[in-house]
């Protein structure tokens, strides 16, 4: 669908491009009728103005940008945040947080919200699914919003600030290989994440070149929360006889790895001497655990220095549509976690 443009408003009101201009920018040299004439032909095609056409538009939030994430709980988002939050704050904008806590019907509302708010742009980690209806990110497009993506959309030209989650979770996969492991399996994250899809791939890749086979059954269907890593670790370790158990594991993130290691704990299964654990993240809370946990270091608030860096040049260059791909750095940081299999 075509870009609503200053010019469709002015011919629809009758009016030019310069009068156009003038009643968005609050000016007092056009007259009343006129005015109302443009705001309802404004209404009427739905126009969002971009960059400088903007200024004035909402003075309220014009200096403004929201931050579309998917789970409250999850300190990883605190630290993207606090790289959002820098350059936003140098750069005289507000940061508005949301979160769809991984309902994809709340994240489709969250983005609707903050457009109608008339945010200047969003950064969004999306729900991803093979299922998912993503006409809210598509019409931010259509309506000239600029925004960032920390996860990419299959089909969807846009600026996208991540990791190359292939690549960062088979070297967690290799890591544990190089050390002797052979049963190893995945503790997956939920099913709405593309970087969890990305992730099993890169266990997938990482057997794939090694002499050992990856199989289905390496697959655990687990979450993104301490808790699920809790759970379903006890119910998992606790099932298997001692013979059968996996000696190393990798985890969709550190919350679950950091759940695992509490059930192992609980079952009796030693780490690293019984069981090796590898999360993905780094957090900051890491280093108060007694086992410090071996895990991929991701570049979170460098992520979202970049995303807002991008953002809020968009915003002030009324380029809203350009797109650029940043693929940062991650890295395997080893620490007590991991250990060659006893015996």
């Amino acid at each position: 669908m075509k870009d609503v443009t200053m010019a469709d408003v002015a011919d629809r009101a009758g009016v030019s491009k310069s009068t156009v201009s003038a009643v968005i920018n609050d000016k007092d040299i056009v007259r009343d009728d006129t005015r109302e004439r443009v705001w309802e032909a404004i209404n009427e095609l739905d126009y969002r103005p971009s960059g400088s056409a903007r200024r004035g538009f909402s003075a309220s939030s014009e200096k403004s940008i929201g931050f579309v994430i998917k789970e409250t709980r999850n300190p990883y988002y605190s630290e993207v945040l606090t790289g959002i939050r820098e350059v936003a704050a140098a750069n005289g904008y507000l940061t508005f947080v949301c979160s769809s806590e991984g309902r994809f019907e709340e994240e489709k509302e969250i983005v609707k919200q903050f457009s109608n708010k008339d945010l200047s742009g969003l950064i969004i980690t999306p729900i991803l699914k093979d299922d998912t209806d993503l006409s809210h990110i598509f019409e931010l497009k259509r309506k000239n919003i600029p925004f960032v993506l920390l996860e990419g959309v299959k089909g969807l030209r846009a600026s996208i600030v991540d990791i190359d989650n292939v690549q960062a979770s088979s070297e967690a996969a290799k890591h544990l290989i190089e050390l002797g492991h052979e049963h190893i399996v995945h503790f997956a994250g939920p099913a709405y994440s593309d970087h969890s899809q990305k992730r099993v791939e890169g266990v997938r890749r990482a057997f794939s070149e090694s002499h050992l086979a990856y199989t289905p059954d390496m697959k655990v269907e687990v979450g993104d929360s301490f808790e699920a890593g809790y759970e379903r670790g006890l119910e998992y370790f606790g099932s298997l006889p001692v013979d059968e158990r996996p000696t190393g594991v990798t985890c969709y993130n550190d919350l679950t790895a950091l759940g695992l290691m509490k059930a192992l704990r609980e079952l009796g299964i030693a780490v690293p001497d019984e069981v090796s654990v590898v999360g993905f993240d780094d957090l900051d809370i890491l280093e108060y655990f007694p086992v410090a946990l071996t895990t991929v270091q991701v570049p979170k608030y460098e992520m979202g220095h970049r995303a807002t860096e991008i953002l809020l040049q968009r915003i002030e260059s009324g380029r809203s549509q350009m797109s650029e791909q940043v693929s940062l750095e991650a890295e395997l940081v080893n620490r007590n976690s991991t250990a060659p299999p006893s015996g």
